[in-house]
This record gives C-alpha cells, sequence and structure tokens, in this order.
C-alpha cells in the first residue's frame, strides 16, 4: 500500500506539497488539557474552523488522516481550476480565426506541461493550508487516524486529546457506481485523475453532473476523445434547462460524444482496451476506451471515527446528521462541511465553518437554514445560480415574474464573441424582491455575487437599476434584467399621469 501522504508523480512540485500538507517528518504535540474544541478533518471546513477558533484565543487541536487541505486544494478546485484554465486557452487558439488571428498550423497541446504547471501551482497554493502554517497560529496539528473514544475523548497516534466541544469536517469521497466489470478494469476519480502524465487518447466519463462536466470538456479540449455517459436524457439535469441545453450544445461543438438517457451494464478488459457495454431503448452497444473517470456522487466519510461510542448518529449515504445550528445528536459534538450538508461546495463549508465557531464557542444562534449558497459549475460557458429555479418556486405555491437578459444584446459579451448565455432571474411576482438567479456566461462565477450580495442584503432587483456598471462589462446584464423590471412598473395608467405632469410643468 502507497504510504498515505505520497502524492504521485513523485517530482519536485507534490515533494513541496507533501512537505506542506502532511510532513514526513510531522511531530505531533503533547496535548494540551482540555482543548475548547478539537476539530476532525483538516479540509475547508476544518481549517476555516480551527483556524478562525484559534484566532479568537480558544485552544484547538486539529486532526488530518491524509492531507491538509481536503479535497479543494488536492484533487479538488485548485487542481481542476489549473487545466480548465489551460483547456480555455486551447480552444481560443482553436477559434482565433474569429477575431482576425492566424495561428500557426500545429499548435498542439503539450499535455504533460499542462499537469505539470498544474502541480507547480498547487504546490505554491498549499503554503495556505499548511501544518505549520496553523502551527504558527496557534493551532495544535496532529496527523493521524482520528477517532471518539468515549465523552470528551478523542484519540490520534497514541494519544489523547480531551475536549470541551468536537468538530467532525471529514468530507467526503467519490462514490464508487455498482457497474459490474468496472472496478475489475481499474478507473479514476477526482483523486486519481490528477496523477496522470500523460494523456488518454479515449476517455469515457460517467456522470453528467458538475464534476463529470467540468473534466469532460477540460481533458476534450486538451485532446482527448471523450465520450460521456449520464443515465438523464440531458446533462446538468438539476440544472436550469435552458441553461443546461446551451452547455449542451457547447459540448457537442466541442466534439463530445453523449451517450444519454442510457444503462451501463458492465465493464469488460481486453486487449488493452476497457470496453463499456451500455443499453439504450433495449439495445446494447459496446465502446472501447483507454481510460474511464467516475464522476457520479460521493460518499461521507464515516468510516474509523467510532460516533456510536459518543452518540452522534449518521447515515452511510447521507453523513453526520446535524440540527440547523449543525450540532450533532451530541450536544457536545458539531459538523461542518460536505459530511454534513446537501450542498458540497468549498464555500458553503467555509461558511458552515463560521457558524459552528460561533454557535460552539459563543452559544450563539446561526443557523445554516439562512445561509444564501450561490454555485457554479465551471465549463465554458460556465452556469452559476442562486436561490430558487422555476421549479422550486412552482413546487412551493409562489408565484414568480421571471426576466431573462440575453448575452447576445449585451454590447461587451458581442465585442468579446461570447454571445451564448443569459441572464435570468425570478421575482416574487408584483414585487421586486428577488428570488433566484442563474446566470451563463464565459464568468458567470464572478457575476453571480452581484445579484448574492442583493438577495443577502434584502435589495429588490429595482436596488440594482440604480447601480452604475462600468461599461462595456457582460455585467451590465444585471442592469438591464433590472431596467426592465423596472419599465414594467410603467403601466398605462402611470404613463398617462405622467404624460399629464409633463404637460402641465412646460
Amino acid at each position: 500500500m502507497r504510504p498515505i501522504s505520497e502524492v504521485l508523480p513523485q517530482d519536485v512540485h507534490n515533494a513541496t506539497l507533501v512537505s506542506n500538507v502532511h510532513p514526513p517528518d510531522w511531530q505531533n504535540p503533547e496535548p494540551a488539557a482540555p482543548y475548547n474544541l478539537v476539530v476532525i478533518g483538516a479540509g475547508t471546513a476544518g481549517l476555516v474552523t480551527a483556524g478562525g477558533a484559534a484566532g479568537l484565543g480558544a485552544k484547538v487541536a486539529l486532526v488530518e488522516r491524509h492531507l491538509l487541505g481536503g479535497d479543494c486544494l488536492n484533487v479538488g478546485c485548485v487542481p481542476s481550476k489549473c487545466i480548465i484554465r489551460s483547456s480555455r486557452v486551447y480552444a481560443d487558439l482553436k477559434n482565433a480565426k474569429q477575431f482576425g488571428l492566424r495561428i500557426p498550423e500545429g499548435t498542439e497541446v503539450d499535455f504533460p506541461a499542462v499537469m505539470e504547471r498544474m502541480r507547480r501551482l498547487r504546490a505554491r497554493i498549499s503554503y495556505h493550508d499548511s501544518a505549520r502554517r496553523f502551527q504558527e497560529l496557534g493551532v495544535d496539528v496532529y496527523l493521524g487516524e482520528g477517532r471518539f473514544a468515549g465523552p470528551g475523548m478523542v484519540e490520534v497516534g497514541g494519544k489523547t486529546l480531551r475536549y470541551k466541544k468536537a468538530v467532525i469536517a471529514t468530507g467526503t469521497r467519490p462514490a464508487h457506481p455498482a457497474i459490474p466489470g468496472l472496478a475489475e478494469s481499474g478507473f479514476l476519480t477526482n483523486e486519481t485523475v490528477f496523477s496522470l502524465t500523460q494523456r488518454p487518447r479515449r476517455l469515457a466519463v460517467i456522470g453528467g453532473g458538475p464534476i463529470g462536466c467540468e473534466l469532460a470538456q477540460a481533458f476534450r479540449r486538451l485532446g482527448c476523445e471523450v465520450i460521456l455517459f449520464h443515465s438523464a436524457s440531458h446533462i446538468l439535469n438539476r440544472e436550469d434547462s435552458d441553461a443546461a441545453e446551451i452547455l449542451q450544445q457547447s459540448f457537442i461543438r466541442d466534439g463530445i460524444r453523449l451517450i444519454l438517457d442510457c444503462q451501463t451494464k458492465r465493464v469488460e478488459k481486453k486487449n488493452g482496451e476497457k470496453v463499456i457495454y451500455f443499453q439504450c431503448q433495449g439495445n446494447e452497444e459496446g465502446v472501447a476506451v483507454d481510460e474511464i473517470l467516475v464522476g457520479a456522487g460521493r460518499a461521507p466519510n464515516v468510516e474509523g471515527l467510532n460516533l456510536e461510542s459518543v452518540g452522534v448518529k449518521y447515515d452511510q449515504r447521507e453523513g453526520v446528521a446535524v440540527n440547523d445550528r449543525l450540532q450533532t445528536t451530541n450536544p457536545s459534538i458539531y459538523a461542518a462541511g460536505d459530511i454534513c450538508l446537501k450542498y458540497k461546495f468549498t464555500h458553503t463549508a467555509d461558511a458552515t465553518a463560521r457558524i459552528v465557531i460561533q454557535d460552539a464557542l459563543f452559544r450563539g444562534r446561526k443557523k445554516q437554514s439562512a445561509l444564501t449558497i450561490p454555485w457554479c459549475t465551471y465549463t465554458d460557458p460556465e452556469i452559476a445560480h442562486v436561490g430558487m429555479y422555476e421549479r422550486d418556486a412552482r413546487e412551493r405555491g409562489v408565484a414568480v415574474d421571471t426576466f431573462v437578459r440575453p448575452l447576445n444584446e449585451v454590447d461587451r459579451a458581442i465585442t468579446d464573441g461570447e454571445e451564448e448565455g443569459f441572464v435570468k432571474v425570478h421575482l416574487r411576482k408584483g414585487t421586486d424582491k428577488i428570488l433566484g438567479a442563474t446566470i451563463v456566461a464565459r464568468h458567470a462565477g464572478e457575476m453571480i455575487s452581484e445579484i448574492t450580495l442583493a438577495m443577502v442584503g434584502n435589495l429588490g432587483l429595482r436596488a440594482l437599476a440604480n447601480v452604475i456598471h462600468t461599461y462595456p462589462t457582460q455585467a451590465e446584464a444585471i442592469k438591464q434584467v433590472a431596467d426592465a423590471y423596472n419599465r414594467t412598473r410603467l403601466t398605462p395608467l402611470v404613463k398617462r399621469l405622467f404624460t399629464r405632469w409633463l404637460a402641465w410643468t412646460r
């Protein structure tokens, strides 16, 4: 078995990464007695909880069995966005002719260099999550398997940590679909795909959710033949249907083969190839690939924690059960991040960690249900969303007015050659109260925060019409949506009264 702190390939960048987030020579400290807070898991939720609590003067222990930084730094947000950036550059080069540029024939992707760049940047960023940095912040960092050893006690590396309050922040891992022959044939997940140094010629991606879509498009643009399998009739089927359709057409133009609304039956290894057999409308077919990437769901990391010994209720699929204040069924133990949340995003883990600090240490009354949570799928174009979808409003019996501004009517989007997309805002009917919004644009993730801020600040869409946006920007589409709402306020009666007023003031 590979050492727990080993990251492949073994190069100078990964050596730097490991020296920061799981130093081989690390010596666990002698426990303080007792800690105000013991945090198990050093992904985003654990790091924010530990660092924030220590900054307020609490005595904090942080326990991590693998790599500090969790999925986000090591096998998630950071490495994926590095390769997505490289893939966008190459896509722009391929489309350079429409901008009046001639790119030399034969320009191609240097896949090993793309992956080397990712490892270099990941190593550079890793200091922010490093064991030594958190030690300097006043956190006692313990590397090893942490488990509850009874009320008020956590064991790690042969040492017992006593606590007043504890936080479970162990996150999730990729779920493995029960497809016959898949495990025997071998497959990649987000935990292993970033260790690639050579480009697979043919890559199958199982799962048309955010992870599968981001990586399918990135690897296609980096030169792989990509086949995307998804059990639903449309990729990103939980998203706004208009938004998902734009992305699906983009995938088709990129040359991704979509196998939708089909059932994957089995996988067989033949002559060095992996053959995936699937059934569509009663007909079985097979397709041969070199690698299979699974991006279909997450499973909570609850094993080995001995949660039964401290009365913490959990589920093997849903994770740790918490109340609105993120308190488990043991009032002295809280949870934060992916281990207990429906929305498994880095920024949500950060937000819930801040709730835990206040509620666990200061008996606060912060609630996760009060959070307004945006998210973004970092495809090209990106799809960002916050609040309700139209279907949510229908299910809750809430009437809405919807305002849409297509990007092909926005000057900056036209000049950028990025006309695919829109800003769509849902209002409570008859008011300017924002219930939700979807943005499809190349930088939708940067644009959604303006609407999120308005929702958090209880500002209506009318207020956004009063915000001066620099011209020209694609974010001006948000103001144009607000202007469209304002025009609906000019009813025939209001227009007649206004006309009379102008005539009277002449």
